[in-house]
């Protein structure tokens, strides 16, 4: 079987800072899941990324990040490897205001016709320094 490869977008609010730092980096990030207040579902995305900037004086940082993404599920009780990543970019509006776009995508096992499914999800937002 093969896996689409994903390349997503994403900008961190937190890497606003003047000080700007280019390189790899490891990022290990669990979301869980408890609707009603009850677990059901976990997903680990272990990705290795690349972080800069670019533009005029550095002021558009950005990153890039992808591996798998371990997904379980309490109906099953069974941990399934998909690939996920992202892909972002933020930039200053003022002194103290930044805006920030991510998009990300997740491979969701095949279809019935055998076709890799794709999840993408994207966000928008500023962040306000005071």
């Amino acid at each position: 079987m093969t896996k689409l490869t994903i390349a997503a977008v994403a900008a961190s609010p937190f890497l606003f800072a003047g000080a700007a730092f280019a390189g790899p980096y490891v990022n290990v990030e669990s979301n869980l899941s408890y609707p009603d207040g009850e677990y059901s579902a976990a997903t680990t995305d272990v990705h290795i990324g690349y972080e800069g900037t670019v533009g005029t004086e550095g002021k558009i940082a950005y990153y890039v990040q992808g591996g798998p993404s371990l997904n379980h599920a309490k109906s099953t009780d069974d941990t399934e490897t998909e690939l996920s990543g992202k892909v972002g970019a933020s930039v200053p509006v003022t002194d103290d205001l930044a805006a920030y776009a991510e998009i990300s995508g997740a491979t969701n096992g095949e279809d019935a016709s055998g076709d890799n499914i794709v999840d993408w999800g994207g966000k928008l937002g500023v962040k306000f320094v005071f």
